[in-house]
């Protein structure tokens, strides 16, 4: 996993799973890395093969911490069957997500 600093954005790329082995310290891995005065975070998905609740908690609290500095979390290029998850709880309503050519 590689971050990124662009403008008020911390990137993060090369997420290949997020679940409960690895959730709290990808969650601790992002904080540590997103100085205060960022405010987004973009997190690229296009790499990620297993997303399961507890990758989700992370990325809500990854979104907590972003929304407190009046920022926010994108995801980018979300597989589809990482899209599906998103879909089925519903959390593309909170996320914004950006697929293919938008990103």
């Amino acid at each position: 996993m590689k971050f990124e600093i662009r403008g008020e954005t911390l990137s993060v790329v090369g997420v290949r799973e997020l679940g409960a082995d690895n959730s709290q310290a990808f969650r601790e891995l992002v904080r540590a890395a997103l100085p205060d005065r960022l405010k987004n975070i973009e997190i690229d998905l296009s790499q990620t093969s297993f997303l399961d609740s507890c990758g989700l908690g992370a990325l809500i609290s990854l979104r907590k911490t972003a929304s407190s500095r009046n920022g926010k979390v994108r995801l980018l290029n979300p597989p589809p069957r990482v899209q599906l998850l998103f879909d089925v709880t519903r959390m593309h309503k909170i996320f914004e997500i950006v697929s293919g050519n938008e990103a």
